[in-house]
């Protein structure tokens, strides 16, 4: 099982996209995957039409039960995308407490990364979609992944708060494990604007073979896929931003030769 965790500090930069897209192009090649919803906002929850304050069961179950969870109660909370091999582990806002209630007690980091083990058999892939903030919740994604993918909008506030979430990701490694395997990933680029193209040319000047070589551009079918509550390579499988993302994903699975992946 690979898991992909995707994260930034700043908002707004096509997190939830990104953990979406690429989720429901893994499904179309045939592979198993699991997207986690990890922010109190629960816009990925939203997403696929499931109204996070009417579940019984949400990954906030996981936090608070922590390892003496089942692997058949972490099944239990699970729920269907309505696309053939790709589930949703839904949010809560009950999420947004954990750092109050759980924050400072031994251990808390690892939560994730052991729930995900008991279920190991059951994906082949896990995508986790983090908040925009530093706490429990980002430290057990980034605990838990093999890579974490960075969305950065083609914009130069965008690129300060790269800047922040890359000295947060120091400052959260550990001493006896090896530095986090990341891949920063241009979003909402527009080529027609000077502002996009700098921000481009910047971001791959500073940080070089850390970015992706291509970028993700600016479609509004992406917003609309939203709007709808469809994934968008079903609900406009020809569009720029989805063989972008297509693109993007052949990337990321040759980065893994281990998982026996095209």
């Amino acid at each position: 099982m690979v898991v992909w965790t995707i994260a930034n500090q700043k908002g707004g930069v096509g997190k939830t996209t990104t953990t979406v897209t690429l989720g429901a192009l893994l499904a179309g090649r045939g592979h198993r995957v699991l997207l986690i919803d990890t922010d109190p906002h629960a816009s990925l929850t939203y997403y696929f039409g499931i109204d996070a304050e009417e579940l019984e069961n949400s990954v906030y179950d996981i936090f608070i039960r922590g390892k003496s969870i089942s692997k058949e109660e972490i099944m239990q909370s699970l729920c269907p995308s309505g696309m053939t091999d790709l589930d949703i582990l839904p949010s809560s806002m009950a999420l947004a407490t954990l750092d109050r209630s759980l924050g400072d007690k031994g251990g808390m980091g690892l939560i994730l990364k052991k729930a995900l083990a008991k279920i190991s058999d059951e994906y082949d892939y896990v995508l986790i979609d983090c908040p925009p903030v530093i706490g429990v919740l980002m430290v057990n994604a980034m605990a838990a992944c093999d890579r974490i993918l960075i969305p950065v909008q083609t914009e130069f506030l965008a690129l300060k708060g790269l800047d922040r979430m890359l000295a947060t990701m120091q400052l959260m490694q550990s001493n006896t494990q090896p530095g986090y395997q990341f891949t920063i990933v241009p979003t909402m680029y527009d080529k027609r604007t000077k502002a996009s193209l700098e921000a481009y040319k910047e971001l791959k000047s500073k940080y070089q073979d850390l970015v992706w070589s291509a970028v993700i551009p600016i479609d509004t079918k992406m917003r609309d896929a939203s709007l709808a509550q469809t994934p968008p390579p079903v609900f406009a499988p020809k569009s720029r931003g989805v063989f972008a993302y297509n693109t993007l994903l052949t990337y990321l699975l040759q980065l893994n030769p281990e998982s026996g992946n095209e």
